[in-house]
């Protein structure tokens, strides 16, 4: 008890409104997905007529579709105005400052940059505590509550690293929390970290799917014994089905995939009904779109965001570079949020082969599954004919395996010019990720 109060203290002495807009937010779980739509077209409304009125990049836009804020009252409103891509942001980006910026509290943020140069803006400290809040309720669905103990595993993105010591130590005591990074995790990382859960003894962990999965095999396989925690909650990659199993085999606990932008304002987690991931609808607007930007009901297609809280940078059907496999079914949990059979991955894993076919990068993790003696891999596309396999090699690995390894990926292109690099280790991005799937056409 005396976790959580500290918990909420700490909180709302950065947002006042903070824990009465958690209370609010498990309540309104359990609403229609009509009232939460009617909630954010609400919002919407209001949106549109402060950037109409205030940001001159939306007063320009709406002016040269010939468009008036009541002209965009719902969310299929939105097809009216085009897509907003990172490009357009930089190119003008001192349109975007609303008139009102200086009464405003906000944080200049960034990106990751795990996709190249970190994407910069600005962040309301209402829309910030807000997205945690719905973080905190998206925990909830595996159990989670306030104060609750926790492990993460990250880098960057996740906050880990960023402070000074003093300032890890206070985060870690007032949210009851313990912060392990995915940057360095050699032999003697690996071992501290099982000893701080079998310390520590987290109820939940969490982390990117890619440093939780990477830490769940090391353990498995030098039958290390570490504390089992309720669950786990895998977020900011892609969680292919091979580490789910894994993960929860180790930690012998159910898994809970969770999808996430600041920049967008975008969040969705899983329950334990496992058919989806239930869409926030109080922060932000997410759209599911075709090549031509249309909405769609049921099925893939590109993220779009618009963040409905965001004044300080507000933006509107905004390219997050994920895709989306929408669904049209409720879940069965009695939550009337619609779903995300899943988050397909960024754009840029895509790749591309000299037939002309685009092919998302998630197979050759269906192709690694099927060989042994692998640690780790990473695709990188050098150009259309050819694409390079850095491999971390195990006992056992020869050239029947990689024979095999070959002929899997040709049966997706004869003509691919494939090379094999064998490395010491997998090089992590600037945020702590471990990227499987690289094209670098696309970064020319």
């Amino acid at each position: 008890m005396l976790n959580k109060h500290l918990f909420i203290l700490a909180h709302q002495l950065g947002c006042k409104s903070f824990y009465p807009t958690y209370q609010f937010l498990m309540k309104n779980q359990w609403s229609s997905y009509a009232e939460l739509k009617e909630n954010q077209n609400k919002e919407l409304k209001q949106l549109v007529s402060f950037v109409y009125e205030n940001v001159p990049y939306y007063r320009n836009l709406f002016k040269n579709l010939n468009l008036f804020p009541n002209d965009i009252r719902t969310l299929e409103d939105l097809e009216k105005l085009p897509v907003l891509t990172k490009d357009i942001i930089k190119q003008h980006w001192e349109d975007f400052k609303p008139a009102n910026l200086s009464s405003m509290q906000y944080d200049n943020d960034s990106t990751g940059g795990s996709t190249g140069t970190p994407f910069q803006y600005r962040l309301s400290k209402q829309d910030r505590f807000l997205g945690g809040a719905l973080l905190y309720r998206g925990w909830g669905y595996g159990g989670y509550q306030l104060g609750d103990r926790m492990v993460i595993l990250a880098g960057s993105s996740l906050d880990v690293g960023k402070k000074s010591y003093l300032e890890k130590k206070a985060h870690e005591i007032t949210r009851n929390i313990r912060k392990l990074s995915s940057y360095d995790m050699g032999e003697k990382e690996m071992m501290d970290y099982a000893e701080i859960l079998n310390t520590f003894k987290p109820r939940f962990i969490r982390g990117y799917a890619s440093s939780i999965y990477f830490y769940a095999k090391w353990l498995e396989k030098n039958d290390v014994s570490v504390f089992f925690p309720d669950a786990v909650f895998t977020t900011a990659e892609k969680l292919f089905p091979d580490m789910r199993k894994t993960i929860g085999r180790v930690f012998d606990c159910d898994v809970f995939d969770g999808y996430g932008l600041n920049d967008g304002g975008v969040g969705a987690h899983e329950c334990p009904e496992h058919t989806g991931l239930h869409i926030d609808t109080e922060r932000s607007i997410m759209e599911v779109v075709d090549s031509s930007g249309f909405q769609i009901d049921e099925g893939q297609g590109q993220i779009l965001a618009t963040s409905l809280h965001n004044y300080a940078t507000p933006f509107l059907r905004y390219a997050t570079g994920d895709e989306g496999f929408i669904l049209s079914d409720s879940c069965s949990c009695g939550r009337g949020h619609r779903l995300l059979k899943e988050v397909l991955g960024r754009q840029h894993t895509m790749l591309i082969t000299p037939e002309g076919k685009h092919i998302h990068g998630t197979v050759f993790s269906w192709v690694m599954d099927d060989v042994s003696h692998v640690k780790e891999f990473q695709v990188v596309q050098k150009s259309i004919e050819d694409i390079q396999i850095n491999i971390v090699k195990e006992p056992g690995f020869n050239e029947e395996t990689l024979e095999k390894i070959k002929q899997l990926i040709l049966t997706k292109s004869p003509n691919w010019n494939i090379e094999f690099v064998f490395v010491d280790e997998i090089k992590r991005t600037g945020a702590g990720k471990y990227k499987f799937i690289m094209n670098e056409m696309l970064n020319a």
